[in-house]
C-alpha cells in the first residue's frame, strides 16, 4: 500500500516550492487571485517576514504541499490512501478529488484568517515523555489550561493553550525529564478549546461549499479514521479543536505491514516522525484498510454486478484479437495529445490506445514509436493513428520499418493509394485463410465513407500498386478478398473535425451496411462496428453496446488525464468544462471548404475569431477588399504580427508551387494567411502560452462535460487514462444491470 502524506503548518520555510512555481504559472495566476499577494514572492523572498504569519502561513504551506503532490504525480501512480498533519488535511482533501485546488485554498483562507483571530495562546511541543506521563504531569501541576494538540509518536506530544499556561508548562515539563520542552513557531493555541470560536464560524462558512466525493481513501486528523462523503463538513469543523491523532493514524496504517510513506511538502518533518513510530508503533490497535467503494460513483475497483461484467461486453473476437481486457479504445488525438505514455499506459492496463501521430513531423512519430515499443514488449495493444494528409507518406514509412501492427485510419473521404498498399502488402494464405499482417480501424461519420472501407481495396489502385512494384502479383491476386478495414468506428458528433452525426441513427446504418457487404463479399471475418463521440458516462458506453456496438472509443475524455500531451495549462481549463461548454468552428485544415471542428468555448474567444475569419474569406476577395479598422484588429489583437511577417512564415511552410499560385491569387493568399491563425492557436495550447490562452484551439466535444459532471469536476491530475476507462467499462456494466433487473421486475409483475 502507499500512502502519501502532506506537512502542515510549522514546516514552512524560506524558498519553499522554489523548483515547483515556474513550472506551474495557472496555479500561482489562480492563487494570486484569490489571496490578492504574489505566493511565489512570498515563498522565495519574505520582503515583509509574513511567512510565519497563520493567515500568510497556511495557503502557501497549502499551495506547496498540492504543487509537490502534482509533480509527484507526473512519475508515480495514485496512492492507495491519503493523509495530512493539520493543515496538510487539506491537500490530501484535494488530492483525493473532494474540492479543486481553487476551492481548497479559499476554504484554507477562510481558516487561517479565523484561526490567526484567536489570539494570546500559543503551542508546546515535548520530546521524551509518554502520553500517560505527560497526562499525570498535567493533573499533578493543575494545568488544567493545557490541551493536548498533537500526538506524533511516542515519545513526542503538543500542548496547546494559553501563553502564560504553555510558558508554565515549560518549565514544568523541562524539570521531569523531558529531553525538549520548546514553543512552536505558531501565532495560537491551535487544536484546543480555544479554537471553539473559530470552529463555528468557519462551519457556518463550509456549510454552503458542495464537496466532490472522494477518489482515494482519507484519513482524518480528528478520528483516525476514514473520512466519508457524508462527513466531510463535519469532520474539517472538528479538525480546527480536535487534537491531530497522528501517531495513531500511522500505527493503524502500519498494522497490515507492506506500507510506504511519501512526504508531499516542503522538507522532511512528517519523514522524520515516521521513524520513531516504525521503531515504536501504538500497539493494540485495529488496523486500517481501505474501503472499496461500491457506489454508483467513480471508482477504479467497482466491478458490475453478478450478472453482465464489463470483461464482457462488446465483441468477444475484438478483444481476443487485439489481445484486450475490455472492448474498449483510447483513440488518437492529434498533435501526440493522445501520447507514448499514454499508449503505454493503456497497453500496460490491458487496454489500447492509438498514438495520435497527425500534425507531428516524422522524427516527432518515429521517437514516439521507439519509446512505446520499448516500454511494450509482451505482447500488449498499441496503435498507430495514420492521418489523411501531407504526412501520410512518412507515416506509413515508419508503420513498415517498426512492423506497426494496429492503424487507426482517419479523415479519409475515400481510399488512398498508401492506404490501400498498407492494408494488401505482406498478405498471404495460410490454411486456406487470407492473412494480413496489419489490423485497420477506419474513423467514419458518413455511410459512403464506410462503403468504401467496407469493400476491398479499389481495383485501379491494386493495379497500379502492382504497376509500380509497390505490392507483388500474390497480394494482388489476394487484394479481392480483404476489406479495407477490420473494425469501422462509427464516430458521432465529436471533438476536432465532425459532421455532427448522431449515433442513434448513425450506428444502425452502418452495422446493415456492414451485414450487406459480409454477404456481398463472403469475408472469411465479421467486420466489427464500434461507436465514438459523446462517449463520456457509463450511460453514453452502455447505450452504445445496447445499440451492437463491438466496442467503444473515446477521446475528450482522455485529454484531461496525467498521461495526455495536452498542457498543464489545457488541462485546467477542461476539468471545469460542462457540456454546454463546446461550440463549432472552422477547420484551418480544410478552411476554404468551410468544414467544421468541435472545440473548447469556455474562457477562449477562438471559436468566435476563427468564424469572423472564414466569414471575412467568404465576404472578399482579397485582403484590400476588408476595411482598415478590420485589418488594424485582424493584425493586433488575432495574430498580434503585421500580414506582411505572417506570410513570411506562411512562405516556410507551404511548397514553393503552392506559393507561387497564392502571390498570383489574393484571395488565396488571404486564406493561407487566415489559415496561419488556425496553426497558432494550435501551438498556442499545446504550449500552454498563457499570453495567449485566449487564442487556444482545443479540440473537446461535450462528452468531456458529462464525464466531468459525473465524477464531480476532480483535477487532471487524479485522472489516469487507464483508471478513466475502467470506470466507463465497470460503471457500464453497472446501468446495463439495473435496467436488466427493472426490466425483469416488470416481466415477472
Amino acid at each position: 500500500m502507499k500512502a502519501f502524506i502532506f506537512p502542515g503548518q510549522g514546516s514552512q520555510r524560506k524558498g519553499m516550492g522554489k523548483d515547483l512555481f515556474d513550472r506551474y504559472p495557472a496555479i500561482l495566476e489562480s492563487a494570486a487571485d484569490i489571496l490578492g499577494y504574489d505566493v511565489k514572492e512570498l515563498c522565495m523572498e519574505d520582503p515583509r517576514h509574513l511567512l510565519n504569519e497563520t493567515r500568510y502561513t497556511q495557503p502557501a504551506l497549502y499551495i506547496v504541499d498540492v504543487l509537490t503532490y502534482m509533480d509527484k504525480r507526473m512519475s508515480e501512480p495514485a496512492p492507495d490512501v491519503v493523509l495530512g498533519h493539520s493543515l496538510g488535511e487539506y491537500a490530501a482533501l484535494f488530492a483525493a478529488g473532494a474540492f479543486t485546488f481553487e476551492t481548497g485554498l479559499r476554504l484554507v483562507k477562510k481558516r487561517a484568517e479565523l484561526m490567526a483571530g484567536i489570539k494570546d495562546g500559543g503551542m508546546l511541543a515535548l520530546v521524551g515523555l509518554d502520553m500517560q506521563t505527560v497526562k499525570d504531569l498535567l493533573a499533578c501541576h493543575d494545568l488544567t489550561g493545557a490541551d493536548i494538540a498533537n500526538y506524533n509518536s511516542f515519545h513526542q506530544i503538543v500542548l496547546s493553550g494559553k501563553q502564560e499556561d504553555m510558558q508554565k508548562a515549560r518549565h514544568i515539563f523541562e524539570a521531569n525529564g523531558a529531553r525538549l520542552a520548546f514553543p512552536l513557531n505558531v501565532s495560537g493555541a491551535f487544536h484546543s478549546r480555544y479554537m471553539k470560536e473559530a470552529a463555528v464560524e468557519y462551519g457556518a462558512f463550509i456549510s454552503t461549499v458542495t464537496f466532490s466525493p472522494l477518489q482515494i481513501p482519507v484519513l482524518s486528523n480528528a478520528t483516525a479514521d476514514w473520512y466519508t462523503d457524508a462527513s466531510l463538513h463535519h469532520l474539517l469543523e472538528q479538525q480546527i479543536t480536535s487534537p491531530v491523532r497522528w501517531y495513531e493514524s500511522i500505527s493503524r496504517l502500519m498494522q497490515p505491514g507492506n506500507v510506504t510513506f511519501y512526504e508531499a511538502g516542503p522538507g522532511e518533518t512528517l519523514t522524520k516522525i515516521l521513524s520513531f513510530i516504525k521503531d515504536r508503533p501504538m500497539p493494540d490497535l485495529t488496523p486500517l484498510i481501505p474501503a472499496t467503494k461500491t457506489s454508483g460513483k467513480p471508482s477504479a475497483t467497482t466491478s458490475g454486478s453478478s450478472g453482465i461484467n464489463p470483461e464482457i461486453l462488446g465483441s468477444a473476437a475484438f478483444r481476443e484479437d487485439y489481445n484486450l481486457k475490455y472492448a474498449y479504445v483510447a483513440g488518437a488525438m492529434s498533435h501526440g495529445v493522445a501520447s507514448a505514455a499514454l499508449v503505454v499506459r493503456m497497453g500496460q492496463a490491458g487496454m489500447m490506445s492509438f498514438f495520435g501521430s497527425g500534425g507531428l513531423k516524422k522524427e516527432q512519430i518515429e521517437s514516439a514509436i521507439i519509446y512505446i515499443q520499448e516500454k511494450l514488449k509482451n505482447g500488449e495493444a498499441y496503435g498507430i493513428n495514420l492521418l489523411n494528409g501531407s504526412r501520410e507518406e512518412d507515416t506509413a514509412a515508419l508503420i513498415f520499418k517498426y512492423h506497426i501492427r494496429n492503424i487507426e485510419a482517419a479523415a479519409y473521404m475515400e481510399i488512398s493509394p498508401t492506404l490501400a498498399r498498407l492494408r494488401i502488402s505482406g498478405a498471404r494464405r495460410q490454411n486456406g485463410s487470407v492473412i494480413i499482417p496489419r489490423r485497420l480501424m477506419a474513423k467514419v461519420s458518413r455511410p459512403e465513407v464506410a462503403a468504401a472501407f467496407l469493400s476491398p481495396p479499389p481495383e485501379r489502385i491494386v493495379k497500379k500498386l502492382l504497376q509500380e512494384q509497390l505490392i507483388t502479383p500474390d497480394e494482388a491476386a489476394l487484394a479481392q478478398y480483404i476489406p479495407m478495414a477490420d473494425d469501422i468506428c462509427v464516430e458521432a458528433d465529436s471533438g476536432g473535425h465532425t459532421d455532427m452525426g448522431v449515433a442513434f441513427t448513425l450506428l444502425p446504418t452502418i452495422m446493415r451496411q456492414r451485414d450487406e457487404a459480409m454477404n456481398t463479399y463472403r469475408y472469411s471475418r465479421e467486420i466489427r462496428i464500434g461507436a465514438a463521440g459523446g462517449i463520456g458516462t457509463p450511460e453514453a458506453a452502455a447505450a452504445a453496446f445496447i445499440l451492437g456496438a463491438d466496442f467503444i472509443l473515446t477521446g475528450s475524455i482522455n485529454q484531461c488525464t496525467i498521461e495526455s500531451g495536452a498542457s498543464n495549462l489545457v488541462k485546467e481549463m477542461l476539468q471545469h468544462v460542462n457540456e454546454q461548454d463546446t461550440a463549432y468552428a472552422p477547420a484551418g485544415d480544410m478552411f476554404e471548404m468551410g468544414a467544421r471542428v468541435q472545440v473548447l468555448k469556455k474562457g477562449v474567444l477562438f471559436p468566435a475569431r476563427a468564424q469572423k475569419l472564414y466569414d471575412l474569406y467568404r465576404q472578399h476577395n482579397s485582403l484590400d477588399e476588408i476595411d482598415e479598422k478590420t485589418k488594424i484588429q485582424l493584425q493586433e489583437k488575432y495574430f498580434r504580427q503585421s500580414f506582411q511577417d505572417v506570410y513570411q512564415e506562411v512562405t516556410t511552410y507551404y511548397a514553393r508551387k503552392n506559393i507561387r499560385v497564392a502571390d498570383a491569387n489574393p484571395k488565396q493568399k488571404m486564406a493561407y494567411l487566415f489559415r496561419w491563425y488556425f496553426g497558432y492557436s494550435i501551438r498556442a495550447a499545446l504550449s500552454g502560452d498563457e499570453k495567449s490562452k485566449a487564442d487556444f484551439q482545443v479540440n473537446c466535444g461535450p462528452a468531456l462535460g458529462a464525464f466531468n459532471q459525473w465524477i464531480g469536476h476532480t483535477s487532471w491530475y487524479n485522472r489516469h487514462v487507464d483508471a478513466v476507462g475502467e470506470m466507463i467499462m465497470n460503471g457500464a456494466a453497472e446501468v446495463l444491470n439495473k435496467r436488466l433487473n427493472y426490466f425483469g421486475g416488470l416481466i415477472s409483475s
